[in-house]
């Protein structure tokens, strides 16, 4: 689910035909029975192993360009069911043996020192784990001084979690650690009917309360919105985008990722063949971008991944994903691209 996304090695893409009569659940259980039914399989992971790693660059709060390492852990899937989530396929179905994520700590930070000759320049690292850091079944707490220990140099260390489960575990974590700890919190869109179908089970009141431990705890706090989530009209949806972005930064947070809204897990695919989603377009990300980039009230980046999906001109997308990209880094408004092809 998250700005930093992975592509799944073997992604359920399923059969869709046409589904004009679907009548999505209405009550949460009803709705997370519907959407597991609606899975395929899950990738076989080995959970001594993150199941992917990788070294990036972001621009940091003094507008410098620095090095992340981004590790994907292995773990037990996470207990909520969100309607538009795909990392349930880079999960497991129990909790892995003692020992196994500051393992998988151990083989990605031996990885990243093989291909960058040494782990000088990497001074922050992303933990994501395909749910929440703070749960107990997917990271045990026992875990949490080997895990730790590993991160001692590290300037700045990034967890994910859900707003539930931000609490004192993730004080006591902070206070583990040597570098600043920032937490990542999907508040996925202010929408207030579209937020409650997701399925998340969370309240803008439980976000609020969320990101306020985070931010007066000496903790920084980054956002995940969603661009175009179910439930919300095509054209309405920039404005609640950009809503969105607006109550993460009144929330504190300084880092606010967009990530377009896809199919690819099966409910969000069900729900296409139903015409009651459709993916967002190039265009609406762009806008989306300049607005919160324009506004300078905090980074603001674009999930780039898989970027071509959702442009509908091959003439014009390398400039255009080039554009968003520079966006990213520099977190200016530069001039949008013109294209004879598409206009």
């Amino acid at each position: 689910m998250r700005g930093n996304s992975v592509k799944n090695s073997s992604s359920f893409i399923p059969d869709t035909p046409s589904d004009t009569g679907l009548t999505y659940p209405e009550s949460p259980a009803a709705r997370s029975h519907w959407i597991i039914g609606q899975r395929g399989q899950k990738n076989t992971l080995d959970p001594s192993r993150p199941y992917a790693w990788l070294l990036e660059k972001e621009r940091d709060d003094d507008g410098s360009l620095v090095d992340w390492l981004t590790i994907f852990l292995t773990n037990k899937e996470c207990p909520w069911r969100c309607l538009m989530c795909d990392l349930w396929q880079n999960t497991l179905d129990e909790t892995v043996p003692a020992g196994a994520i500051a393992g998988q700590i151990d083989f990605a930070l031996g990885q990243a020192e093989r291909e960058c000759g040494g782990l000088a320049k990497l001074r922050n690292v992303k933990l994501y784990n395909a749910g929440s850091f703070f749960d107990i079944k997917a990271i045990p707490k026992a875990e949490d001084a080997a895990i730790a220990k590993r991160l001692a140099k590290f300037n700045r260390v990034i967890v994910e979690c859900h707003p539930a489960l931000v609490g004192d575990r993730c004080l006591q974590f902070r206070d583990r650690l040597s570098g600043q700890l920032e937490v990542a919190l999907g508040l996925e869109t202010v929408h207030p009917e579209a937020l409650q179908k997701l399925n998340k089970r969370v309240t803008l009141d439980q976000f609020r309360a969320a990101a306020e431990l985070v931010t007066q705890n000496g903790m920084a706090l980054r956002a995940f919105v969603l661009l175009q989530p179910p439930f919300i009209p095509p054209e309405e949806a920039v404005e609640w985008a950009n809503r969105s972005l607006n109550f993460s930064q009144d929330c504190g947070a300084t880092v606010t990722a967009l990530i377009p809204t896809r199919t690819g897990n099966g409910a969000m695919d069900r729900l296409a063949a139903a015409g009651q989603f459709t993916e967002p377009t190039l265009g609406q990300l762009e806008d989306a971008m300049d607005y919160g980039v324009g506004q300078a009230r905090g980074r603001v980046f674009a999930d780039l991944w898989d970027l071509e999906r959702f442009s509908s001109c091959k003439a014009c997308f390398p400039q255009r994903s080039n554009r968003l990209a520079l966006q990213n880094y520099t977190q200016q408004v530069p001039p949008r691209v013109t294209c004879p092809s598409c206009r």
